[in-house]
């Protein structure tokens, strides 16, 4: 069984920052990718971004330049480092990784006051 844990988040003012990590553990086999979603009320979920065991980064176009993601590959551990927030960045971030099957957090709600 693999478990994949959040922490961070919270309530920032506009054009802070906060930063987001996700750790995965178990019965991992080897992680191919690990990610975020978010979705905010009302609105479709969404790909923030995901990172390949490679290094190779994928990011939504609404929060290039803004976001940047990372990971420690021996702790099988991804971090979000997000700046300049907006208000639109209100939503619950949920991290993903990719082994053998797709496992899910339970997210955590980042709110961005304007």
């Amino acid at each position: 069984q693999v478990q994949v844990v959040e922490s961070g988040g919270g309530l920032v003012q506009a054009g802070g920052s906060l930063r987001l990590s996700c750790a995965a553990s178990g019965s991992i086999f080897s992680i191919n990718a690990m990610g975020w979603y978010r979705q905010a009320p009302g609105k479709q979920r969404e790909l923030v971004a995901d990172i390949t065991s490679g290094g190779s980064t994928t990011y939504a176009d609404s929060v290039k330049g803004r976001f940047t993601i990372s990971r420690d590959n021996a702790k099988n551990t991804i971090y979000l480092q997000m700046n300049s927030l907006k208000p639109e960045d209100t939503a619950r971030y949920t991290c993903f990784a990719v082994s053998r099957g797709t496992y899910w957090g339970k997210g955590n709600l980042v709110t961005v006051s304007s």
